[in-house]
């Protein structure tokens, strides 16, 4: 027996062209080419939605450094945000920056600093810097309908069978990472006293992780504990 495989273009011609023969022919002891049992024509099988999660989806991952000298000088007096210099990755635009710098100051104020009297003179600085990366690029389109006949010629006759494969399943956006970094100085010396980062990672468009839900979320996580440290301590500079 010889067997040819079609592509998906030609499938409905060689279903327009075959199928009259293929159903005239008797039972041979077996199911027909028609039957279930080998899928028949305008069989079809539908593909489960691609719902499996990168697990760093939505998981916020922090670290805290305190100076060694900082003392009791952490958590009171005027403090003022200002955005850090930048050094390198896709940093978030004034406008959606906006939102971070709101966030942070909600936290400092938690944290007993005055935030609406900041000295030009003294007291503290916290510089923001908000990065983004891409860590996953968008899942390219996929066809929604595919498949694949199959005809075939015997002493017996010939034999028609078509398999159709439907995804409606919609490609993944980008898996982007979004990073808060804050570092408090002594204004007057310029000497870092404390240093975090936040960061996690959420789906471009998901209407969970707006700019404002991601801000609070990351700022939040950075303060929680503060001014304890998390992972180590970095010396006086």
């Amino acid at each position: 027996m010889s067997v040819c495989r079609l592509t998906a273009t030609a499938m409905l011609i060689a279903a327009l062209a075959s199928a009259a023969p293929a159903l005239a022919q008797p039972g041979w002891g077996r199911p027909g080419w028609g039957s279930s049992a080998y899928g028949g024509w305008g069989a079809s099988r539908a593909q489960p939605r691609n719902t499996a999660q990168d697990s760093r989806e939505g998981r916020v991952d922090t670290a805290h450094f305190v100076a060694d000298d900082a003392g009791d000088a952490l958590g009171h007096g005027p403090i003022a945000v200002v955005a850090a210099p930048e050094e390198g990755g896709d940093a978030q635009a004034p406008g959606e920056r906006a939102y971070y710098e709101a966030a942070v100051v909600d936290q400092l104020v938690k944290a007993g600093y005055d935030t609406t009297t900041p000295d030009p003179d003294g007291g503290q600085v916290a510089e923001l810097r908000i990065v983004r990366e891409m860590l996953v690029p968008q899942e390219a389109k996929r066809k929604p309908v595919s498949g694949e006949a199959m005809m075939g010629v015997s002493n017996r006759g010939t034999m028609t069978g078509m398999a159709i494969a439907v995804d409606l399943s919609k490609p993944k956006k980008a898996l982007v990472s979004t990073r808060l970094e804050a570092r408090l100085r002594d204004r007057a010396t310029g000497k870092a006293l404390w240093e975090g980062r936040a960061e996690i990672a959420t789906r471009e468009g998901d209407a969970k992780w707006t700019d404002q839900a991601i801000a609070g979320r990351l700022a939040a996580a950075l303060f929680a504990h503060f001014p304890e440290p998390s992972e180590g301590r970095v010396a006086s500079r």
